[in-house]
C-alpha cells in the first residue's frame, strides 16, 4: 500500500515539474538528428529525451532481471539433485565397519 502512494507521488511531482518546465519554457529549438533536423519545443525535446532514458533503464534493468532469473531456476535444479541425492543415499543400508 505504500509503495503504490509513494510511486503515485513520485509519478504526480514529475508530471508537476513538466507542467511548470512547459509554462516557463515555450521557445522552440532546433534538434540534430544525425540524419535529421527537428525543430520543436523544449518542453517537448525534453519529455522525449527523458522517456527514451526510462526506456533505456527499463532495458537494462530487464537484461539484469532476466539474468538473476535464470541463475534462479539453474540454482533449483542444483537444489532438486542435491535433494534427491540426499534422499537416496538415506535409504542406503548402513554398513559396519568390520
Amino acid at each position: 500500500m505504500l509503495k503504490k502512494i509513494a510511486i503515485l507521488l513520485i509519478f504526480l511531482i514529475i508530471l508537476v515539474a513538466m507542467l511548470v518546465f512547459t509554462r516557463l519554457n515555450p521557445g522552440l529549438i532546433s534538434v540534430d538528428l544525425a540524419f535529421a533536423a527537428v525543430e520543436t519545443s523544449m518542453p517537448v525535446a525534453f519529455t522525449v529525451t527523458f522517456i527514451a532514458g526510462w526506456l533505456f533503464g527499463i532495458v537494462c534493468s530487464a537484461a539484469f532481471v532476466i539474468r538473476l532469473i535464470n541463475e534462479r531456476r539453474q540454482l533449483r535444479r542444483a537444489l532438486q539433485l542435491s535433494e534427491s541425492e540426499v534422499s537416496s543415499l538415506r535409504s542406503l543400508p548402513l554398513s559396519d565397519a568390520d
